[in-house]
Parts: structure tokens; sequence; C-alpha cells
């Protein structure tokens, strides 16, 4: 641990240094999933309240699944903006099992939208092992045809609509953009995939690497896709909607942003994401970002490291949100 410390961007080695360490030195650690999800949850209420940001309007939308349950998503719509805005449908991150509240993460929410001068609506998603995949994939299709179906309700132009999702976040995010591909629903203008875990099999070099062990270890990922797949981890015939990192027909998707960090035991299955798309004739921007750790935009949102990422990443959607 000391020489990957040593490695780290330093404003990153110092934001690592003083966060909370599971047993085993990393940030998380996953073998009790609801015994994580209180402690998450515990720690949330501790927080002093924030007052809410009067720029930004925030609605929570209810909408029907064909099982009669239904599906929150959260919007948050800069106040007083233009009466019709793009929209970015968001995946958070959480290894597909944590996170069941938006409205947790309304600062980062609302940071976006501001940003962005867009709808921000958080999809939360079903998360596993409750909710096998590809469960999590359809929340994301639900959400992104009932915003495009609805748009002119939300205030929202249809035909600019991008899909966003950070570390497991980037799983539903592009199985939702695989899956209204494959059922020819209207296009989205963007995909983004921040740090994504898009891949089961775990057989990249870096899913491998000690020293990418930062925020989490290999045997939690595993634990992770173990509870998303069930007894299907590792089979040959994993669906690319419940593991989009399976797919080999990537052509067709929208223009695509990819960030990944060097020390993450999932860079290498982004790179390669990344790579399918390109050589499917998909526009890809492509950052690797040295001496970072997995999702360290969010655990070190102070350091320079990470406005320049958040530079890049803004400009790619406000491209394409806006262009």
């Amino acid at each position: 641990m000391p020489g990957m410390i040593d490695a780290l961007d330093p404003e990153l080695a110092a934001a690592f240094a003083v966060m909370p360490k599971a047993a085993n030195g990393t940030l998380l650690e996953l073998s009790d999933i609801p015994g994580l999800r209180a402690q998450m949850r515990a720690a949330y209420d501790r927080m002093p309240a924030t007052p809410p940001d009067p720029r930004v309007t925030i609605e929570a939308l209810r909408i029907p699944r064909d099982d009669r349950t239904e599906l929150e998503v959260v919007l948050y719509r800069p106040a007083g903006a233009e009466p019709t805005l793009p929209a970015l449908v968001w995946f958070h991150a959480g290894a597909q099992v944590l996170g069941d509240d938006a409205r947790s993460d309304d600062a980062y929410h609302t940071a976006l939208a501001l940003a962005l001068d867009c709808v921000l609506a958080a999809v939360v998603y079903r998360l596993a092992p409750e909710t096998p995949a590809p469960g999590a994939a359809e929340d994301g299709y639900l959400a992104y045809t009932h915003l495009a179906e609805h748009a002119a309700e939300h205030g929202i132009d249809p035909d600019r609509i991008g899909l966003a999702g950070a570390s497991g976040g980037g799983a539903p995010a592009a199985a939702t953009a695989l899956m209204v591909r494959d059922r020819n629903a209207p296009r989205p203008c963007s995909l983004s995939l921040l740090y994504p875990m898009l891949d089961d099999r775990l057989e990249t070099p870096s899913s491998s690497e000690a020293v990418s062990e930062v925020v989490f270890a290999r045997p939690d990922i595993r634990l992770a896709w173990a509870a998303v797949l069930g007894d299907r981890l590792g089979a040959e015939d994993v669906h690319p909607y419940s593991a989009p990192g399976r797919a080999t027909d990537l052509a067709g998707l929208p223009d695509t942003f990819v960030a990944v960090a060097q020390f993450d035991l999932l860079r290498d299955e982004g790179i390669d994401f990344a790579r399918r798309l390109i050589d499917a004739g998909v526009p890809v921007d492509l950052h690797l970002y040295a001496r970072a750790f997995h999702a360290w935009d969010r655990f070190a949102a102070a350091s320079a490291l990470t406005r320049s990422f958040e530079q890049t990443w803004h400009g790619f959607l406000r491209r394409n949100l806006h262009g």
C-alpha cells in the first residue's frame, strides 16, 4: 500500500490517507452488502442537512413498470432556464449494489444540472442482489424512453437526451444504450462511461493488479458481479444487457466518452470497450487519468486532477447536449 500511495497524484494520495478504510485497507469492502448499506445510510443521516439550492428545482417522477411497481426518476432543472432544455439520464455509482436514494446526492446532481444547463435525470434503478441483471438496465430503458416520449411535459428536447453512468452505473448506462439501439427507440445524443464496471469475467491485466486495489479489492468486484448475475457469473452465455462488456456488436451506439484511472481494477475493461466502439465506427473520446484511482473525482473533488477531468467531460457533454 505505501508504494501505491507514492505513485498517486499528491492531492489524491492526501485525500486517500485521511479516509476511513475497510479491514483490507481499501475504501469499500462488499462481503456484507446489507451491512454496508446500513452503515452508509447511518453516515448520511449523521450529516448536517443542506438547505436546498434555489437555483435548481427538483421533481420526483414515478414511472409505472409492467409489474405495477414504480421506477423513481428525480429531475433536477435549473430554475429560470429556457422552457426546453437537453437532458442527461444519470446512473449513479455503487457497484450495482449500493445507492437507493438519489436525494442523498443532491449537491452533485444540482452541480451537474447547473454546469451543463440541462435537466439532470437521476435514475433510482433497482439494485442487486434483490433485482438481478438486467433489471437495472430495463429501468434505464424505461426512464429514457419515458422522457423521450413525454419530453414536452418535462420541458426536455427529445433529440438532446444523453446517457451517463459512473462505476457500477456504467453497466446499466451502456446496456440502456444497447437496448435503445436494438429496440429501435429514438437514439440518445451521447453516452458517457466514467470508470465503468462492464465485464464480469475479470480477465483483463488491470483486474489482477494489486497496486490498483485502492477503492476496492478484486474479491469485492467479484462479489458485486455475483450479486448482479447469481449463478450466471462467468458463464459463456451472459447477455450484454446484463454485462455490457460481453457485447460483440457495438455499431450504432452514440458518440461516447470514456474516462478511466491508472490505478483501477476496472481500467482495462473501460479501455477495451472504447477500442471496440472505435472499431465499430463509433466516435469515442477516451481519457486515461495518470496517477488517479477509481472514482477519484468523487473522493478528491477539490483536486486539480478532478477539475481537469470535469472540464474535459463537461466540454464533451455541452457539445453533444447543446450542439
